[in-house]
């Protein structure tokens, strides 16, 4: 696998550990290798977002209040309670 995504087996352990995010490229790179189904890339994504320690936005591709939001929730994220953020991501789905 290391060498279809062309990295060192040891990058390639340190993302598997969670050392470090998997880079945006191995989605591709994953998904025509190894001849993923749509459903499996889904799947995919959605494993690369749940691992990732540090998550941007380009806040020039959202509105004022989308920006607003993001910010709120970069400040606050340590003061909402597990119930809050339940509510939250109930509205979101």
């Amino acid at each position: 696998m290391a060498s279809k995504l062309n990295v060192t087996v040891s990058y390639l352990s340190a993302v598997e550990n969670g050392n470090r995010n998997v880079p945006k490229e191995w989605e591709s790179i994953i998904s025509s290798e190894y001849e993923l189904t749509p459903e499996q890339i889904w799947e995919l994504k959605n494993a690369i977002i749940e691992t990732e320690k540090i998550i941007a936005f380009s806040l020039n591709e959202t509105g004022e209040n989308s920006q607003k939001l993001l910010k709120a929730l970069a400040r606050k994220s340590d003061d909402i309670s597990a119930e809050q953020l339940k509510k939250m991501f109930d509205i979101l789905e």
